[in-house]
């Protein structure tokens, strides 16, 4: 398990639609951890990956007009 943490910075609308996936080294979507309006501010995502193979994943936020993707290893 580990926590993820993330902000939402002030914009002119009042929330933002946010998607937090989780994918495979194959790029094959593993989870998805968010999937709704948020309002600008920080947060933080658990990932349980205890079902899960050891070795690397890819984490990604999506939100209108950015993107950003991260590496993660899980070692058991």
């Amino acid at each position: 398990v580990t926590k993820i943490k993330f902000s939402i910075p002030n914009v002119r609308q009042a929330s933002l639609l946010v998607t937090f996936k989780i994918f495979d080294i194959n790029g094959r979507e593993v989870q998805t951890l968010i999937n709704e309006a948020l309002q600008p501010g920080s947060y933080e995502v658990t990932f349980n990956g205890s079902a899960l193979n050891s070795g690397v994943y890819f984490y990604q936020l999506i939100t209108n007009g950015f993107s950003e993707t991260r590496k993660m290893l899980m070692i058991k």
